[in-house]
């Protein structure tokens, strides 16, 4: 079942990062991401008022708050650096750096005394492999510091996001993921007040910011609920392969070419995904 849910999480984020993306060739990425994470906060507040029961916040890490705080902090860092380092130098250096983001939060699992079988290892190590080389790894023609300090930066941002979001699930994951929206959104409203725009987009814009918001909140949910549904280190791996699906919506409807290594990606990460379940 968890393994489930975080695959169907990889489809929502992989969904949403596409969307997003290409409202970002229009408008500012930053404006995008706090805009759409505003009507995430409002999904996920509203959620708890309609079909769950308040959990009262706490200042200590074994609640959902600071957990939640921390991962909404380090997860809008991390979209920054990813999106500036996009602008600054090639798609095919920065994502695949960005995609071992996971290793943070698996190196966590393990740490706490995860121990998946050998078959389960296996798989892990090759759908990472296979989601590292789906992102289309360029190293020709040298590689450009500026763009690679920003995906790593980006990397640490994400794999913190999801080591915490894992945290604060212990005690509920849909409050965790609403506490996450409380620190971004906090953030976006002290930068909207800095710069004075939200961003100027139309009235058309904001179905798609809606959808964008409440399937990014959903993906971290469900991704939450996947980590106490069975080992975290397999949830988390699975909750990664997002980037695939964003991949395989550009080359459907954007008509974008995939290189060898991606297809080759593709297939690597679909095995490991195959000999985790098998275990």
């Amino acid at each position: 079942m968890g393994s489930l849910l975080a695959l169907f999480s990889s489809v929502l984020w992989g969904t949403a990062d596409y969307l997003a993306g290409n409202l970002s060739k229009r408008y500012k990425a930053i404006a995008v991401t706090g805009v759409s994470q505003f009507f995430g906060l409002i999904f996920g507040v509203s959620t708890i008022l309609l079909f769950s029961e308040f959990i009262e916040p706490n200042l200590s890490w074994n609640g959902y708050f600071l957990p939640g705080v921390v991962a909404g902090i380090a997860g809008f860092i991390g979209l920054i650096s990813f999106y500036t380092g996009l602008a600054t130098g090639r798609m095919g250096v920065v994502s695949p750096i960005s995609s071992l983001s996971v290793v943070i939060p698996l190196a966590f699992a393990l740490a706490k005394g995860e121990r998946p079988s050998i078959l389960q290892t296996v798989g892990i190590i090759i759908a990472i492999a296979g989601a590292f080389m789906a992102s289309g790894p360029e190293i020709k023609n040298g590689l450009p510091i500026k763009p690679i300090l920003f995906a790593v930066v980006a990397a640490i941002g994400f794999g913190t996001a999801l080591t915490f979001i894992a945290i604060g699930s212990e005690t509920d994951s849909l409050h965790t993921m609403t506490a996450m929206r409380v620190a971004s959104v906090t953030v976006c409203v002290f930068l909207a007040i800095k710069f004075k725009t939200i961003g100027g987009f139309v009235k058309s814009n904001i179905p798609l910011l809606i959808f964008i918001g409440v399937a990014d909140f959903l993906a971290n949910f469900l991704l939450g609920v996947a980590t106490t549904k069975g080992l975290v280190s397999i949830a988390m791996v699975f909750g990664s392969l997002f980037p695939i699906v964003t991949i395989l919506l550009a080359f459907k409807f954007l008509h974008e070419r995939l290189m060898k290594v991606q297809y080759v990606g593709i297939a690597f990460a679909l095995g490991g995904v195959i000999l985790i379940a098998a275990s």
